[in-house]
């Protein structure tokens, strides 16, 4: 492609008299493209909602590396999110600890596609100490990095479930429970067992920042744990 012909896929890009359609077909034309020109315009794109996805999958393709990271001190929550949830498709390393601060960004859509980024890595001795570490947190991050560390079914995920059920919120509680009736033992019974004397009532939703989760029974749900953990 030549360097006309990038310009002006460049400028039909972001053409906004244009609908979005063709919008999109000059970007996706441009996949693949990693001159100086087009890598900058993708950055610049990630601002416009309307290209945003396809200038993010252009950046991923190329391995514009350097432009996400700087995306991820954008004033734009969005541009923030897209650009961390892209950075953990590359599984580099020395890109963890970066990806991982990100789960802790004031914004609640930022902070759970940090986990989706962290949730690429397939290499369990790297990425179960970040997920843990944001685990303990609780709260609807925290969950989400323990549901991943229990989908790799890595045993260390074990000790955080058991410090999660001392959490007063109710969803750490039930976070922790679903951990141990995998990946627990026998140990876990009398935590349990006790839990199920303390809470034989119904305990009232909580808020979580989408509104209340509708009440939950907790001694209902150390039973189903302890049953799990009894077939085992």
């Amino acid at each position: 492609m030549t360097a006309v012909m990038i310009l002006a896929l460049i400028a039909h890009m972001q053409d906004v008299s244009l609908n979005v359609a063709q919008r999109n077909d000059a970007c996706y034309e441009l996949r693949g493209v990693s001159t100086p020109e087009a890598v900058a315009s993708m950055r610049q794109a990630l601002a416009d909602p309307v290209v945003r996805p396809c200038a993010g999958l252009n950046l991923r393709t190329v391995e514009a590396i350097h432009q996400l990271k700087n995306a991820l001190a954008d004033p734009d929550f969005e541009v923030r999110a897209i650009a961390v949830r892209l950075l953990g498709a590359f599984e580099k390393p020395e890109l963890l600890p970066v990806i991982a601060s990100a789960t802790r960004d004031p914004q609640l859509l930022v902070a759970t596609n940090a986990v989706e980024g962290l949730a690429n890595y397939h290499d369990a001795d790297l990425v179960v100490p970040y997920l843990l570490d944001i685990a303990k947190g609780g709260g609807l991050v925290g969950e989400a990095a323990l549901n991943r560390a229990l989908a790799l079914r890595d045993p260390r995920a074990i000790p955080v479930a058991r410090s999660l059920l001392t959490h007063s919120d109710v969803s750490d509680k039930l976070a922790g429970m679903r951990v141990l009736a995998q990946l627990g033992d026998a140990s876990d019974l009398p935590t349990l067992q006790k839990i199920v004397k303390d809470d034989a009532g119904t305990v009232a939703g909580q808020s979580r920042g989408f509104g209340l989760v509708p009440a939950i029974s907790l001694s209902r749900a150390a039973q189903t744990t302890i049953a799990a953990i009894e077939q085992r």
